[in-house]
C-alpha cells in the first residue's frame, strides 16, 4: 500500500528553489545536497492533501515556515560552500 503523504516543508522548499530560479541554474547533484542539508535543519510536517494545508493554514503560519526555510537554506549554502572550498 502506498500512502499519499508529503512533508510540507519539502514541498515549500521546492517551490522556493523554483521561484528563485535555482532549480534551473545549479547542477542536480548540488541541488540534491542543498535540499537534504536544508531539510535536515527543519521540522517535519506531514500532510495528506496540499489543498487542505492551503485552506487551514493562516498566512502568518505560512510566512513563518517560509522564513524558516530561507534561514535554513542560507546556512546550507554556506555549509556546502565551505565544504567545496576545503576540497580546493
Amino acid at each position: 500500500m502506498q500512502l499519499d503523504i508529503r512533508n510540507y516543508y519539502e514541498v515549500m522548499l521546492m517551490e522556493i528553489l523554483s521561484e528563485e530560479g535555482l532549480l534551473d541554474e545549479l547542477p542536480e547533484d548540488y541541488m540534491s545536497d542543498l535540499a537534504c542539508v536544508t531539510l535536515n535543519q527543519l521540522p517535519v510536517r506531514y500532510v495528506h492533501h496540499l489543498v487542505d494545508t492551503y485552506f487551514y493554514e493562516d498566512n502568518n503560519e505560512q510566512q513563518q515556515m517560509r522564513n524558516e526555510i530561507y534561514e535554513a537554506l542560507e546556512k546550507s549554502r554556506a555549509f556546502l560552500k565551505s565544504r567545496l572550498d576545503q576540497r580546493a
